[in-house]
């Protein structure tokens, strides 16, 4: 049986906070000491939740700018893993203080959140006539990588724990 496009949302919707949820569980549960540890590439903890609020904010502007028929700005800096994006990213949205680190990752994905609930399930995979290099960009397509790129940092995060 086909899935409706009121379960995909929320399926996917549920996936991104549970997942969230999970990586801040476990960096939560980190020493201290750990927070500043590079683990990630040249990453620490405290970069990779920039990263994720960042992408947060990214991601929030990026379905506006879909659901009006335009390109998300951030396709303008696509290179290898969007390494400089990221950068970028990393270097706007990291804290010093961790406590206010862990409230701006929450507070940037319950933003993202709240908008995608807004939409009618049915615009997660509208084809909105956006393309990149000639592939169709949906807001679901850039939930869906976000969600696969946090499931693969959840899993980096426990090994970095596990290793502690």
């Amino acid at each position: 049986m086909k899935r409706t496009d009121s379960a995909f949302k929320d399926e996917l919707l549920f996936g991104l906070k549970a997942v969230r949820e999970s990586i801040l569980a476990e960096v939560l549960a980190l020493p201290v000491e750990a927070h500043d540890r590079v683990f990630l590439g040249t990453w620490s903890v405290m970069d990779l939740l920039a990263h994720l609020a960042g992408w947060d904010v990214t991601n929030l502007q990026a379905a506006k700018d879909i659901l009006d028929g335009l390109l998300p700005e951030f396709y303008d800096h696509r290179d290898s893993d969007w390494r400089t994006y990221n950068a970028m990213l990393v270097a706007k949205y990291k804290r010093s203080d961790f406590r206010e680190q862990v409230e701006l990752v929450r507070d940037a994905q319950g933003q993202l959140l709240d908008f995608l609930q807004t939409l009618p399930a049915e615009d997660f995979k509208r084809d909105t006539s956006v393309r990149f290099k000639g592939i169709k960009v949906t807001i679901a397509r850039l939930l869906q990588s976000e969600l696969e790129d946090e499931e693969t940092h959840f899993e980096q995060v426990l090994a970095f724990r596990k290793d502690l």
